[in-house]
């Protein structure tokens, strides 16, 4: 019985140690960390494993990506922590909102956000999720327990899997029975579209503040849930680069806090001496700068955090490639370097664990009774409520305060003529008051010119949000607040059982374009107007669009109250009018108001595209629109059947020499050939296209502009231009011009201008004052002036339209979004 008793006291003890214990991804997954790359499924299993191991760790799900997959997050902390992770998480939120809501005696913990393989192919980066949350929540050594008794850890162990499995399965499907590191070999060259982006081909390292894609908007979510004092975003480069960490690259957005560039010091010189005792090459302060607010490191400095990007090289590496320095760089290497990096960044975070909590503290605090910059306010004109409510849903998404109207006038930068001018507060303006815990945030969105002291940039260098939605607006030095938490809409005026002449829609939004699909799917014939006209009281700009009761009530049952379910739906709003004379205009019977086409639309997708053009056009029409689109291959386009495709959009992208050979007949009886960008050179000089590029005569090269073997590595700052704002005119007695104002601001990346076209229609032109803010080198600017940017010339039946700007840049361009949806739906 006694030794019973011993057997059954050692079996307790040995229970208890086994159940202590976790176990590391080596031993879960059957193989080595490095040795292949992990299938999602199975680092969502091992994440799932360690939730219910009864160690301090939780797991949360917060989505599924476009492909249906799971999206979580691990929090790692110690005992006591875990125990009141809740209040942690409450008050925290509560600092960054200028609040607090603690007892006395409680002490708030920093909280750091570790998140990886936001690029798919950037792989090695969840490997070493795995092995980082494992060494937390294991925590064997002294010195982890002791970061996490200070230290809340939040690990995403892969913010895009659909992008990473699509790039791990290719690998997979080529690689030997050894891995070759010849770089020439096909594990090391994806096909097209490659596994950066996600399932629409978005880069969701530059989608933070547009929040465009479902993986970033639910994330977000759960980010302001928590708020975290640092961030960092774990990435790769081209193989044959060295590690990168902080501090970074100028040029750093003047509000970026002294504390958070100090911080990134500290943080780069306590990694620099984990690698330093490796031996590891890195680099700081070069090529990463802090200034496009969309980046995994510069919307959380925006937000109060230190936001830091680290880059391992391996992009293309597989498990092992051979570098241009002659050595062979394999998987384990990578995950080696980014646990370091990551381990070495918590160990200073809990060092400085009450600074980081007190600055994070005083950071909103400050935005409240300082905000930052010249400006105090901005009003942005509430004449298109459609825009309107548009940009208010990205401020709300964003936490950026905002009302709307009031009385009483006031003075500011006027963003249509660059000058100081005077304006009337009137009822549906949208005001954002600096005077808020978002004050650097809102203020970065709105600046009109974004000071930029280093021209080498990593990015676009302009996205003041007025020239991205073409809502006027008005940047003053005077505190104005607003009065109203909703729009002044006005009432229906659709009634049931109504039976006027014809139902009439202004466009003035993108949401109108939903209306209009919407429309056309419950099979009602809509028109168009092709000029303005006027009646009942009420003036109706080009692009209205109008539905003749009689030619559709004999097909369409309950014509008024489906009219009145689209209204509700898309929030547009109809007026019904009780007979066809007008009082300003042409008279409904008039030509001037033609039926729309109903579009049938087809997209290429090719490996000679674009898979970033591409994915823009899928997603804005599929996502946004719920249109219907075929996606098609450039082989298939010279077998077009107008009866099935009349639209055909062709993304930036080279399309060969016989293009119009394939199209002609096609458009000429009544095809519609979108060309973007690129797309336009594979029609420049050819038949039947009449698009020539304008060419620039270089004057001779001056003394100042002789370049210098020190500036090798930075663009002549003559040429340059990362991403500047021009303003266009714009046809606006073309229906393509509906809806977007006076004039149309685009976001240009390159020095591309066209000739005008002689038997066409030039709707955006460029002029002599056409810049508007961001960085353009003075050889840019003279190089686009006085040409084409934006044309639609007619062919037989057909359209060409011509789009020489990214209407769809990122999904953050609304006003470019309602361009390009005219000419889908508006131009016949």
């Amino acid at each position: 019985m006694k030794d019973f008793r011993i057997f059954f006291v050692f079996l307790l003890l040995g229970w208890s140690s086994v159940k202590g214990q976790v176990k590391s991804p080596d031993e879960f997954l059957g193989y080595s960390l490095g040795s292949k790359f992990t299938p999602y499924d199975k680092v969502l299993d091992y994440f799932n494993y360690l939730g219910k191991s009864g160690k301090n760790i939780k797991v949360v799900s917060y989505g599924k990506s476009y492909e249906g997959r799971e999206l979580l997050v691990g929090i790692v902390s110690a005992k006591n922590n875990m125990e009141k992770l809740e209040l942690i998480r409450r008050n925290n939120k509560s600092l960054s909102r200028a609040e607090k809501i603690s007892g006395k005696g409680f002490k708030q913990p920093a909280i750091a956000w570790l998140s990886y393989n936001v690029h798919g192919n950037e792989a090695s980066s969840t490997e070493a999720a795995l092995r980082t949350i494992y060494a937390l929540v294991e925590a064997k050594t002294s010195n982890v327990q002791n970061w996490l008794s200070n230290t809340v850890v939040i690990i995403d162990p892969c913010l895009n899997p659909d992008g990473r499995e699509r790039y791990v399965n290719y690998f997979n499907s080529v690689v030997g029975v050894k891995p070759n590191p010849n770089p020439m070999a096909r594990e090391h060259i994806e096909p097209w579209p490659g596994g950066r982006s996600n399932h629409y081909y978005f880069d969701l390292n530059r989608d933070w503040a547009w929040q465009s894609q479902i993986e970033t908007q639910q994330r977000l979510l759960l980010y302001k849930e928590w708020m975290p004092e640092v961030h960092v975003d774990f990435h790769e480069q081209n193989y044959n680069e060295p590690y990168y960490f902080a501090p970074a690259a100028e040029p750093i957005h003047q509000d970026i806090t002294l504390w958070q560039r100090e911080f990134q010091i500290i943080v780069g010189k306590n990694n620099a001496k984990y690698f330093d005792q490796k031996g590891w090459k890195y680099f700081t302060k070069e090529q990463f700068d802090l200034l496009y607010p969309s980046y995994g490191d510069t919307y959380p400095l925006y937000n109060g955090a230190i936001g830091m990007t680290y880059e391992q090289g391996g992009i293309g590496a597989g498990l092992a490639v051979l570098t241009l320095d002659g050595d062979t760089l394999t998987l384990k290497d990578r995950i080696d370097h980014h646990f370091t990096a990551g381990m070495a960044t918590l160990e200073t975070v809990s060092k400085y664990a009450d600074k980081l909590v007190n600055e994070f503290e005083n950071y909103f605090e400050t935005a409240m009774v300082k905000p930052p910059g010249v400006f105090k306010s901005y009003v942005i004109k509430g004449q298109n409520l459609g825009k309107i409510r548009r940009l208010s849903d990205l401020l709300r998404r964003n936490g950026v305060e905002f009302a709307y109207g009031g009385t009483g006038s006031g003075s500011g930068y006027n963003y249509e003529t660059r000058k100081t001018g005077s304006f009337r507060i009137e009822r549906n303006d949208l005001i954002v008051n600096l005077e808020q815990p978002s004050a650097v945030l809102a203020n970065v969105l709105f600046e009109p010119q974004t000071t930029v002291k280093d021209s080498n940039t990593y990015d676009i260098t302009a996205w003041a949000l007025p020239y991205a939605f073409g809502l006027n607006a008005y940047a003053s030095q005077t505190s104005i607040k607003g009065k109203y938490d909703v729009l002044d809409i006005p009432k229906s005026l659709v009634v049931s059982g109504q039976k006027p002449y014809a139902w009439l829609l202004p466009w003035e939004s993108v949401d109108d374009a939903k209306a209009l699909i919407a429309l056309q799917t419950a099979g009602i014939k809509v028109r168009l107007a092709e000029e303005s006209f006027a009646v009942g009281g009420k003036s109706f700009p080009i692009g209205s669009l109008l539905i003749y009761r009689t030619e559709n009530e004999r097909v369409v049952k309950e014509l008024p109250a489906k009219i009145a379910e689209i209204e509700k739906t898309y929030k547009s709003l109809f007026f019904p009018v009780m007979g066809g004379y007008v009082d300003q205009g042409k008279d409904f019977g008039s030509s001037v108001y033609p039926i729309l086409n109903v579009p049938k639309i087809a997209v290429v997708a090719d490996p000679e595209v674009s898979a970033q053009s591409m994915g823009e056009v899928w997603h804005f029409l599929e996502q946004e629109l719920r249109c219907s689109i075929t996606v098609i291959s450039l082989d298939d386009i010279g077998a077009l059947d107008i009866n099935k495709v009349n639209t055909l959009i062709l993304p930036d992208g080279n399309y060969g020499e016989d293009l119009g050979g394939k199209l002609q007949d096609w458009i000429k009886i009544g095809g519609k050939l979108i060309l973007l960008e690129d797309a336009i050179l594979s029609a420049v000089g050819r038949k039947p296209f009449e698009i020539q590029k304008k060419e620039f005569l270089k004057d001779d090269i001056s003394l100042e502009e002789v370049p210098k073997y020190v500036s090798r590595k930075r663009a002549n700052l003559s040429n340059v231009i990362p991403g500047a704002i021009f303003k266009v005119d714009i046809d606006l007695s073309h229906p393509i011009s509906a809806g977007l104002g006076s004039h149309y601001y685009t976001l240009k990346t390159d020095d591309r201008l066209y000739e005008f076209l002689k038997s066409g229609w030039n709707t955006g032109v460029l002029k002599g004052d056409s810049y508007v803010a961001g960085i353009a080198g003075a050889g840019v600017i003279k190089k686009l002036n006085n040409g084409m940017l934006f044309g639609v010339q007619p062919l037989g039946k057909g359209t060409i339209v011509y789009f020489g700007a990214n209407a769809l840049f990122r999904s953050f361009w609304d006003n470019g979004k309602l361009l390009f949806a005219n000419s889908i739906f508006l131009v016949n």
